[in-house]
């Protein structure tokens, strides 16, 4: 449960505050955009998604199990956190936020970390890729600059509200979202160590700032954002609310445990560490806790910044924790900027993520797995964007650990009722 910056700091040298003050700032510069992207894209003000990436971003990294962990939103939570705010209020997310976080602490302690290998990866695949279609199909109004109310959670519901917003479409607005989404590709193979996230979706809104195109903005649709952190406070609390948000709060804690083991088991085959499970889960539940406490989002260990962190050099937690505060600075300082941030670049920004997400380069072996696998796997994918993502983890969960049972052939109990 030690966690791993007190084993790095002893012998920490110029070199490597050097190695992680450029990997720090590399990755602020990625995560920037994106923690507003995904904030907007859960129905929640862009702010908070800056108010996770510090918060969270520097309590995952100071007090987590992995040398190289970088923390803040994700696209995993957008499902679950667009469906909570719709139902309860943002206030409401706040207070699962904070519950999530007291679940992952006692998780920590009761040395809970190491179940994750235990989840099925049929599940684990099937939702993430679902999850992925979810965003995506989220993200097509602002690519296209539809003209529609907020759209409906359900996936079905959603689609009919963009087919019946077709005659507004812009043809401008997709341009600037694939010309984004064309520089990210083309900036990721030309230098992956280069920020190009956040150059390519500043080049694209500021050929919408200068030439006034007709594209909606951050700041045309949000207003100015926040240039400073809120004061912490608690959300609404009451035995009734605690109730009802109790099931959205174990699946935020779900999501949170299983996608940061899943990011620091990637970070230890890239550097050849070793990261420590219960404090990593630890960590997790202390970065909800104090993000809900500013008014922040679930916040977790992101798999694709992590990969960018170690790219760029990054050598131990300070890395993150100079991430986190690179954005604080951001915001105090030039956050009026990011206001012209083009909502199309940002949608073109959260489809390649969501690409990313559902790791195409997979299927093929998906397609080669056991057929009850496969079965698990599409059972649910369907479940995440057709039904409530509560209900596809517990139905694929159950399923799973049912078929692993079976393949163990355990045998029947010796067991006959007793006489009546």
């Amino acid at each position: 449960m030690k966690p791993k910056i007190l084993t790095t700091l002893p012998g920490y040298t110029a070199g490597l505050f050097q190695a992680d003050l450029f990997a720090g700032i590399s990755v602020a510069m990625v995560a920037l955009p994106l923690s507003i992207a995904i904030a907007i894209a859960s129905g929640a003000e862009p702010g908070a998604g800056l108010i996770t990436a510090i918060i969270g971003g520097f309590l995952i990294s100071a007090l987590g199990g992995s040398r190289v962990q970088i923390g803040g939103p994700t696209g995993a939570f957008i499902v679950v956190v667009y469906g909570v705010i719709a139902d309860f209020g943002y206030d409401g997310l706040v207070l699962a936020t904070l519950m999530a976080g007291g679940i992952l602490i006692i998780a920590g302690y009761l040395r809970a970390g190491s179940l994750v290998r235990h989840i099925p990866e049929a599940v684990i695949n099937g939702f993430t890729i679902g999850i992925a279609i979810v965003i995506a199909t989220s993200q097509l109004r602002d690519l296209f600059g539809l003209e529609t109310d907020a759209l409906p959670g359900e996936f079905l519901e959603k689609l009919a509200a963009l087919w019946e917003a077709r005659e507004t479409f812009n043809g401008m607005a997709l341009l600037i979202g694939l010309a984004t989404m064309v520089l990210i590709v083309a900036l990721r193979r030309a230098a992956p160590r280069f920020p190009g996230l956040i150059v390519a979706v500043g080049a694209t809104s500021a050929v919408v700032a200068i030439w006034l195109l007709p594209v909606d903005t951050l700041y045309s649709r949000f207003g100015t954002l926040p240039s400073s952190l809120p004061l912490p406070s608690l959300p609404e609390l009451s035995l009734q609310r605690i109730i009802a948000l109790l099931p959205s709060a174990l699946v935020i804690a779900f999501l949170a445990g299983v996608e940061s083991l899943l990011s620091a088991a990637v970070a230890d085959r890239m550097i050849g560490g070793r990261y420590r499970p219960n404090a990593e889960v630890l960590a997790n539940g202390m970065a909800n806790i104090g993000s809900a406490l500013f008014g922040g989002m679930p916040a977790t260990g992101a798999i694709a910044r992590t990969a960018t962190n170690v790219r760029a050099g990054g050598k131990t937690p300070v890395a993150g924790m100079i991430h986190a505060l690179t954005i604080l600075l951001v915001m105090l300082l030039v956050a009026p900027l990011a206001g012209y941030f083009a909502m199309p670049a940002l949608a073109g920004l959260l489809l390649l993520t969501a690409w990313n997400m559902s790791e195409p380069h997979k299927w093929r072996g998906y397609m080669a797995e056991r057929r009850s696998d496969k079965v698990l796997l599409v059972l649910t994918l369907v479940l995440t964007v057709l039904a409530d993502l509560t209900v596809a983890i517990g139905v694929g969960v159950a399923l799973g650990l049912a078929l692993r049972l079976r393949r163990r052939d355990i045998p029947e109990a010796d067991w006959t009722p007793p006489d009546a």
